[in-house]
C-alpha cells in the first residue's frame, strides 16, 4: 500500500502462510526468522535471511485439530519454543534451527505455556542460557537447553501466584553485570497484575527469597481478551515497556541502573510511568494485541490496527491490510515484533502481512513542541529550520509571558523563519533596552567568524547600549552633575554594569571599528573606559597621556614597563614623568637595559635646571651614574651631563672620583674616558673645580699647565703632578724647578730657615735637582757659606760619577784587548781530516780528487781535491753536497737566496779576477765583490752543522723516505702525508 509520508507501511509477506496445514493460529519473530503455528500441529519455519523456509510436525501422526498454541523465538532466531494443545493435554516443544525434528519437554507435559522470558544478554546460538517460562496456571519455571546436547539441562520450577492465582500473559527478562554476580530483572502479567522481581545470584536464588518477602505489583482491574507485555529493545537492552491491560496501556521506561525505590508494583526500575486510557481512542472495544516501537504503539482493535504517537498518545495512522478475495478471512488476529530486525508482523488465519517503520521519529519534534518538551524537540530536530520553530516557540513563550531576558536568549537562536531587524523591533517598540542588549550579546554568540561586517555592526551597537545603559543608572542615582562630569555611582548595578561592559570590550576589540567606538566612549564622556579600550587596542600613548593628567604616575610607569610599549613613549614622556616623580621615574628607568640613556638628556637636563635642596638626593645623578658603571655607557653626552652635574654640586670629590676612573679599561686601546677633556676643563674653570682643572690638564698632557695651576692651589699637589712625568727626564726636570722656584720665592722667613727648606726640597727629588739648579732662585746677596755643606754634598756625588766612569773605561780597554786576541788566534785556528774522512751525505772520501761535476759553483779547486767544509764537531762535507742538502731542507726563500749567491760566484769566476788591463782599483773593486759573495754564501750554508744543528732539529717534522723507495712510492700513488705511514709499516713487515 501507498505509506503516503506515514510512518508506518504494510507489504504482504505470505498470502498461504499455512501452507495446507489448517489456519494460522500465532505467530512470532526474530532475526529476519517467521515461525507459524498453524491449527492442526505444524511449524512453519521462514527465514527470510538466507531464504530458506521448512515445516516442522508436532502432531505426532495424530488426526483432527491440535492447535499450536503459543510459540516464541529467541532475537537471534536459533531457538524456539512451541506449546501445542493436544486433545485433553499440552505438549511444550523445543527445536533448533539446525534440528530436524522437535524435542518434547516431558516435564512439562500437560502445562499450558502463555509466555517465555529470553536472557537476551548471554543466550548464544548453541546455549540457551536461562530461560523462564509462563503457564497458565500461575507457575514460573526456568529451563536451559545445550543444542550439542540434543535434550535440556535442567527444568526447575521457580515460582507459583498463590495469593491470586491467576494465568501468566507475559514474561520479560533483563541481566545486568554487579561484580561478579548477576542482577536479574523480570517482569510477569497477569489479566489484571503486573508482577516484578529483582534479585542477585541465580533465579532460583531471587525466586526463593520471595518467600520471606512481599511480591510487588501493579494491580489494573478490568477485563482484557488477551494480556500482553512488551518491551522496546535497541541494542540489546530494552529501554521502555508496554502492558496490554484491561484498564489501559500502562507503559514506562526502563532503567535498570536505577537506585530509588517505589512502592508500587515496578520494583525500583520503572521511570517515567504512564496509563493509555482506551477512551482516548475512540473505539468501544478493547485491544486484542499490542506490538511496541521507539515511539508507537499498534494496537489490534478489531479488524483494524491502529498506530498510537506513545508521547503524544494520539492516533497518528490506521494501517489497511488486503486480505485474501477468496477466503472467508476473520481479520487480523494477532501481532508480534522482530527486535533485532526492527519489523512488525500481522496476521490473519491465513495470511502474513509485515509491517515496517519509515523513519517514525522525524516529526517526533513537533510532537514533543506540542506537549511544550523543548529540550526533547531539540534533541529530536533534524535541520535547522526544525531548531528554529522550537526556538521561536519558546521566545514566544517567554515573551508574552513578560521574560524578556530568556526570550532574548532564544530569539538570538533563531536565524531563518524571523529577521534579525523583525526580534529587534519587537524588543524596541517595548522600551526594553536591557533584552535587547541581551539579544544582541546572544546572536554574536552565534555568529560565525565568516560574518564580519555584521558582527561589527552588532559589537558597535552592543556599545552603545551598554553606554546608553551607565548613563541611566547614573542619572537615576545621582541626577546632579558637577561640570557636566557625571559623577561615579556606588550603586551595585552600576559597578556590575561597567564589570559587565568593559569584559565586552576585551572579548570584541579585534572586531569593533576602532575608531568608531572610541569617538561613541569620547561623546558619551566614559574616560576611562576610553583608557581601557585604548589599552586593549594597545594605543598606549592616550593610557599614559591620560594617567599623567591625572597624576598617576606609578600607572603610567606600570605602563611603560609592559614588554610590548614601544621604547619611543619612555621619551616622549620623560620630561613630564621626571617632573612629576623623579624618584619612580628613574627607579623604572633602571628596571630596564633597553633605554638609550642618551635620548633621556632632554628630560634629564629639564630636572637638573630647577633648584634641589642641599640634602635631596640628585634623581638624574643616580641614574647617569647607573648608566655609566652599570650598563657602561659610552655615550660622550651622557658623560659630559654627568661630568656636569658633579661640577655643580658642592662636594668635589664626586668629580674628582669621576675624573679618575678608567671606563675603557679592559678594552684593547680603549679610551681612558669618553667625555670631551676641553669641555670638561672649559667647565671646571667655570665652576673654579681647580683640582679637577689640574687632573685635566695632566691628563691632556699639559703637564707645565698642570704644575702652574697646581701650584696656586697645593704645593703638594704640584710635586705630585711633576712627579708623574718619567719618560721624559728634561721634563720632569723642568717641572721640579717650576715647584722648587715656587717653594724657594713662596717662604721669604729668615734666611738660613729657608736654606734649610730648599736643601730638604732637592732630597724630594730624589737626585733630580742639584743644588746648582736651585742656586738662581735665591737673591744675589745670599752667602755661600749657607749652601757650604750642600755643595760639598753635591761635589762628592760628582767625584764618585767621575770615579765610576773610570771604571768603565778601563772595563772596556780590557774588553777590547780580549777580542784583539781571540781574531788573532781565530786567524791560526785549523782542522785535521783524516785521509779516509768521508763526506757526511754522499759518503765518498773528502780528500778525494773530483771531476768538474764535483766541483761546487764559485769555488776554486784546491790542487787536484775539491772544496770541502770541516765543522768544530767533527763532521765534513763536500761544498757542494753541503749546497744541495741544506737547500732541500731549508725554506724556499732561504733555498732561492743560497742558489742566487752561488749563481753571482759563478758568473764572476769563483776567485778574484787577474790583472787583463783593466786598472788596480777595478781589480780592488772585483776581489772585494768575490770574497763578499764567498762569505754570504758561507754563513748561509756553514753557519752550523746540518747534522748537529737546528736544521736537524726541524727534520724530525719531515717524512722519512728512502730514495730507492721513491719510485715504489709512486706506484703506489700514495698522498705525502701517508707515505711514511706505509713505508714503516713495509719496513716492519720485512
Amino acid at each position: 500500500m501507498d505509506a503516503g509520508g506515514h510512518a508506518f507501511s504494510v507489504d504482504l509477506l505470505e498470502r498461504n502462510g499455512a501452507k495446507g496445514h489448517g489456519l494460522i493460529t500465532c505467530m512470532a519473530a526474530g532475526n529476519d526468522v517467521v515461525l507459524i503455528g498453524t491449527s492442526k500441529g505444524w511449524l512453519i519455519r521462514h527465514d527470510f535471511g538466507v531464504g530458506d523456509s521448512y515445516d516442522v510436525d508436532f502432531s505426532g501422526g495424530r488426526g483432527g485439530e491440535q492447535p499450536v498454541h503459543r510459540v516464541f523465538v529467541d532475537p537471534g532466531g536459533s531457538h524456539c519454543i512451541a506449546n501445542v494443545l493436544h486433545t485433553g493435554s499440552a505438549e511444550t516443544y523445543y527445536t533448533h534451527a539446525k534440528w530436524a525434528r522437535p524435542r518434547v519437554f516431558s516435564r512439562l507435559k500437560g502445562l499450558v505455556v502463555n509466555a517465555v522470558a529470553w536472557n537476551r544478554q548471554q543466550i548464544t546460538e548453541s546455549s540457551t542460557r536461562e530461560v523462564i517460562l509462563g503457564t497458565e496456571n500461575g507457575q514460573i519455571y526456568e529451563i536451559s537447553v545445550d543444542e550439542g546436547d540434543k535434550k535440556e539441562k535442567y527444568i526447575k520450577f521457580l515460582f507459583e501466584l498463590t495469593e491470586l492465582p491467576e494465568a501468566i500473559m507475559g514474561l520479560q527478562m533483563e541481566t545486568a553485570s554487579v561484580g561478579n554476580t548477576m542482577r536479574y530483572y523480570v517482569m510477569a502479567v497477569t489479566p489484571t497484575r503486573l508482577y516484578s522481581f529483582t534479585g542477585i545470584g541465580a533465579l532460583d536464588t531471587m525466586f526463593a527469597s520471595y518467600s520471606d518477602r512481599a511480591v510487588h505489583f501493579m494491580e489494573l482491574p478490568g477485563e482484557i481478551p488477551n494480556s500482553e507485555l512488551h518491551f522496546f529493545i535497541m541494542q540489546r537492552r530494552a529501554k521502555h515497556f508496554a502492558w496490554l491491560s484491561g484498564a489501559g496501556i500502562y507503559h514506562g521506561d526502563l532503567n535498570f541502573g536505577a537506585q530509588h525505590s517505589s512502592s508500587g508494583g515496578d520494583e525500583n526500575f520503572v521511570e517515567n510511568k504512564g496509563l493509555l486510557n482506551y477512551e482516548k481512542l475512540g473505539e468501544a472495544m478493547k485491544p486484542r494485541s499490542l506490538a511496541i516501537s521507539e515511539f508507537h504503539f499498534l494496537l489490534l482493535i478489531g479488524e483494524k490496527v491502529k498506530v498510537v504517537n506513545r508521547i503524544s498518545q494520539q492516533i497518528v495512522q490506521e494501517l489497511k491490510f488486503d486480505h485474501a478475495p477468496d477466503s472467508v478471512s476473520k481479520g487480523i488476529i494477532g501481532l508480534c515484533s522482530d527486535a533485532t530486525a526492527g519489523l512488525f508482523y500481522a496476521y490473519d488465519d491465513s495470511s502474513v502481512f509485515q509491517v515496517s517503520t519509515l523513519d517514525e521519529s522525524r516529526d517526533m519534534w513537533k510532537v514533543f513542541l506540542d506537549m511544550n518538551d523543548y529540550a526533547a524537540a531539540l534533541a529530536s530536530c533534524r535541520s535547522p529550520l526544525q531548531r528554529d520553530q522550537v526556538y521561536l516557540v519558546q521566545a514566544d513563550a517567554a515573551f508574552s509571558s513578560k521574560e524578556y531576558f530568556r526570550a532574548a536568549s532564544f530569539y538570538a537562536k533563531v536565524n531563518f523563519i524571523l529577521s534579525f531587524e523583525e526580534i529587534s523591533l519587537k524588543f524596541i517598540n517595548i522600551s526594553e533596552q536591557d533584552a535587547l542588549r541581551t539579544f544582541l550579546l546572544r546572536k554574536l554568540d552565534n555568529l560565525t567568524r565568516d560574518d564580519k561586517c555584521q558582527i561589527t555592526m552588532i559589537s558597535t551597537w552592543i556599545t552603545e547600549l551598554y553606554l546608553d545603559k551607565i548613563n541611566r543608572l547614573l542619572l537615576e542615582d545621582e541626577p546632579i552633575s558637577v561640570a557636566n562630569a557625571p559623577l561615579k555611582s556606588s550603586n551595585v548595578e552600576y559597578q556590575s554594569i561597567i564589570k559587565e561592559f568593559r569584559a565586552f570590550l576585551s572579548d570584541s576589540k579585534d572586531v569593533l571599528d576602532e575608531t568608531t567606538t572610541m569617538k561613541l566612549l569620547e561623546s558619551y564622556g566614559r574616560v576611562d573606559e576610553l583608557v581601557f579600550f585604548a589599552a586593549l587596542k594597545e594605543h598606549y600613548e592616550i593610557v599614559i597621556h591620560h594617567y599623567i593628567q591625572q597624576g598617576e604616575i606609578k600607572k603610567a610607569l606600570e605602563v611603560l614597563q609592559r614588554p610590548n610599549v614601544l621604547v619611543d613613549l619612555q621619551y616622549k614622556f620623560a620630561p613630564d614623568l621626571i617632573m612629576l616623580d623623579a624618584y619612580e621615574t628613574v627607579e623604572s628607568w633602571m628596571t630596564t637595559d633597553k633605554l638609550n640613556p642618551r635620548k633621556l638628556i632632554p628630560a634629564m637636563m629639564r630636572y637638573a635646571s630647577e633648584p634641589h635642596a642641599k640634602n635631596e638626593t640628585h634623581e638624574v645623578i643616580k641614574y647617569l651614574e647607573y648608566s655609566v658603571h652599570h650598563l657602561h655607557n659610552e655615550d660622550p653626552g651622557v658623560h659630559n651631563l654627568l661630568l656636569s652635574l658633579y661640577s655643580k654640586q658642592e662636594d668635589e670629590s664626586m668629580l674628582l672620583r669621576f675624573l679618575q676612573c678608567k671606563f675603557g679599561k679592559g678594552r684593547v686601546d680603549g679610551p681612558g674616558f669618553f667625555y670631551d677633556p676641553k669641555y670638561a676643563l672649559r667647565l671646571c674653570l667655570k665652576e673654579k673645580r681647580m683640582r679637577a682643572c689640574v687632573h685635566i690638564y695632566s691628563m691632556m698632557s699639559m703637564h707645565e699647565e698642570a704644575v702652574a695651576l697646581a701650584l696656586q692651589v697645593d704645593p703638594e699637589l704640584a710635586m705630585a703632578e711633576a712627579d708623574k712625568v718619567e719618560e721624559d727626564e728634561d721634563l720632569r726636570k723642568k717641572l721640579w724647578l717650576m715647584v722648587a722656584k715656587h717653594v724657594i720665592q713662596l717662604d721669604k722667613g729668615i734666611k738660613r730657615e729657608n736654606i734649610r727648606k730648599a736643601i730638604a726640597f732637592l732630597k724630594e727629588t730624589d737626585g733630580l735637582l742639584k743644588i746648582e739648579d736651585i742656586l738662581p732662585f735665591f737673591p744675589d746677596f745670599t752667602l755661600i757659606d749657607d749652601f757650604k755643606e750642600a755643595i760639598c754634598s753635591s761635589l762628592a756625588d760628582y767625584n764618585k760619577q767621575i770615579e765610576l766612569l773610570k771604571q768603565e773605561m778601563n772595563d772596556a780597554t780590557r774588553g777590547a784587548d780580549n777580542i784583539r786576541s781571540d781574531i788573532t788566534a781565530l786567524a791560526q785556528r785549523y782542522a785535521v781530516v783524516e785521509r779516509d774522512e768521508e763526506c757526511g751525505i754522499c759518503k765518498r772520501k773528502i780528500l778525494s780528487s773530483g771531476g768538474a761535476h764535483q766541483m761546487g759553483r764559485g769555488y776554486m779547486p784546491i790542487g787536484p781535491m775539491t772544496p770541502f767544509y770541516v765543522f768544530p764537531c767533527g763532521h765534513s762535507f763536500h761544498a757542494q753536497c753541503l749546497i744541495t742538502h741544506v737547500t732541500q731542507c731549508t725554506p724556499q726563500s732561504q733555498a732561492e737566496h743560497i742558489l742566487q749567491l752561488q749563481k753571482q760566484l759563478s758568473l764572476l769566476g769563483g776567485k778574484p779576477t787577474k790583472d787583463t788591463g783593466t786598472s788596480t782599483s777595478d781589480s780592488v773593486t772585483g776581489t772585494v765583490s768575490v770574497n763578499n759573495l764567498r762569505s754570504q754564501l758561507d754563513d748561509a750554508v756553514a753557519s752550523e752543522c746540518p747534522f748537529c744543528g737546528e736544521l736537524m732539529v726541524c727534520e724530525i717534522s719531515k717524512p722519512f723516505i728512502f730514495p730507492e723507495e721513491s719510485e715504489l712510492l709512486a706506484s703506489w700513488q700514495i698522498k705525502p702525508q701517508f707515505a711514511t705511514q706505509k713505508i714503516l709499516a713495509m719496513s716492519m713487515s720485512i
